[in-house]
């Protein structure tokens, strides 16, 4: 079954429910992560977005991500590897009703997918024409390509790279 791709105006209220899924994970996460972050588009202000919350938990080294994985099964996540993309650790859940829809990844504070998700985030924050643009453009996508996810990545992919280039990623 193929999902809808929804793409809508940046609400106010996603960076509350990073904070209450942030809470509930530093419930059997504090002490043994750096931080946890709110990455992807719903952590920059005005910028359009699926409303999906992406979050980084931030470990020291891949030597934590066992006691991690421990740690999180106890709140109802397991853990799904890497799905291909090195240095990023993926996890689902189910019967998180309570919380606004998420993807949880683990990255060891070295990682290379950690430092794009990151670069990526700070520029677009630091950058309005930039957020202006990446939302037409994902907006555009989305109404182009309602049910095929790949297409809309695919469209999106070009604005992606010119950022990368810019900040030096690439």
């Amino acid at each position: 079954m193929k999902k809808h791709v929804v793409v809508q105006p940046y609400e106010k209220t996603w960076a509350d429910d990073f904070v209450a899924i942030r809470d509930e994970l530093d419930t059997v996460l504090h002490g043994l992560v750096l931080r946890i972050e709110h990455v992807g588009s719903t952590s920059v202000e005005g910028l359009s977005a699926k409303p999906i919350i992406d979050i980084d938990v931030v470990i020291r080294d891949r030597a934590d991500l066992p006691e991690v994985i421990s740690a999180l099964q106890k709140l109802g996540y397991s853990h799904e590897g890497d799905q291909g993309i090195p240095g990023r650790e993926a996890f689902k859940y189910e019967g998180k009703e309570h919380l606004r829809k998420h993807h949880l990844y683990v990255c060891a504070s070295d990682s290379e997918e950690l430092k794009r998700h990151l670069a990526f985030r700070d520029y677009l924050r630091s950058d309005p024409d930039a957020v202006a643009e990446y939302s037409r453009i994902k907006e555009e996508g989305a109404k182009l390509y309602p049910w095929d996810i790949d297409k809309y990545i695919e469209h999106k992919a070009p604005f992606i790279e010119s950022v990368y280039k810019r900040i030096g990623l690439l």
